[in-house]
Order: C-alpha cells, then sequence, then structure tokens
C-alpha cells in the first residue's frame, strides 16, 4: 500500500490565482511557507523556511480565492504531484512540485475584526426562545495556539 498524504498549516506567500479551464472549471494557484524553528550544534536558536506550491480546484479553488489573501494563516491538507513539460524555449524538460488541495481550513486571524471568538454578552432576551436547537457551548478559558501540537 502507498500512501501520498501532505498536512501544512503556513502563510500565504502570495494571492491566489484563480483561472478557468477549458472545462469551464475553476483552478487557484498560490504558495505558502512554512517554518521550522531549531538549535544547531552550537546552542544557537536556528530557522528554516520551506515554501510550498498548492493547487486547488472547484468550489475550493473559488473560496480560496475569494477569501484569502498574502500573509494569511491556512492549514492545508492534500497530495504531492510533479508535473512535467517540455521548455518552449528549447531548454529541456522542466518539472513542478506542487500540493493538490484537498481539504482545507482558513488559520486564525492575527488581530483585526476576522477574529471569531465567542462572546458571552449575546445571550438571548428573556421569554425568547433560542433559534438554534444545537445549544453550541464554548469553553470558558481561552485557548492559546501554543498548546496546539502543530
Amino acid at each position: 500500500m502507498n500512501i501520498n498524504k501532505v498536512i501544512l498549516y503556513g502563510n500565504l506567500t502570495r494571492d491566489p490565482e484563480l483561472k478557468a479551464l477549458p472545462s469551464g472549471s475553476q483552478v487557484a494557484e498560490f504558495g505558502i511557507a512554512t517554518n521550522r524553528v531549531y538549535k544547531d550544534k552550537e546552542g544557537n536558536k536556528k530557522e528554516e523556511v520551506d515554501f510550498h506550491n498548492i493547487v486547488s480546484f472547484g468550489r475550493q479553488a473559488e473560496v480560496i480565492a475569494q477569501y484569502m489573501k498574502k500573509g494569511r494563516p491556512i492549514f492545508v491538507e492534500g497530495r504531492i504531484r510533479t508535473r512535467s513539460w517540455e521548455a518552449k524555449d528549447g531548454t529541456g524538460k522542466r518539472y513542478k512540485t506542487e500540493i493538490v488541495l484537498e481539504n482545507f481550513q482558513f488559520g486564525q486571524s492575527t488581530g483585526g475584526t476576522n477574529n471569531r471568538q465567542p462572546t458571552t454578552d449575546n445571550k438571548p432576551e428573556e421569554g425568547k426562545k433560542e433559534e438554534s436547537s444545537a445549544g453550541i457551548q464554548y469553553p470558558e478559558e481561552q485557548i492559546n495556539a501554543e498548546d496546539i501540537p502543530f
């Protein structure tokens, strides 16, 4: 059995570029950067950055192109694919390795009005029935980004 699975959390390095295929389906291409902090042999703190090309199709491509901009965080799941083609200038074969998006989630915003933190002051007025039957209960304590294991 073979497995081709990629899971990344990083920031967009450029705005998504939305294109239409001849079939009419939408495709979005964008890049994300991931970083790793580590200590070298001398104990100095180092940071390593990797850049990844992402391609998305269909409705996911439209949503990403509409809501995501350079610098915004995103969580992506997908598979690695390497494409090859003959260069137009006759210099030989060209290759591009990219991640084909299967699932994604918007990353947490840092500041601004896009933070969707639950508030406790949105209580229904007395005597009125809550419209939601789900009864979502939010935790009292705030979740810290450093507590997330990835």
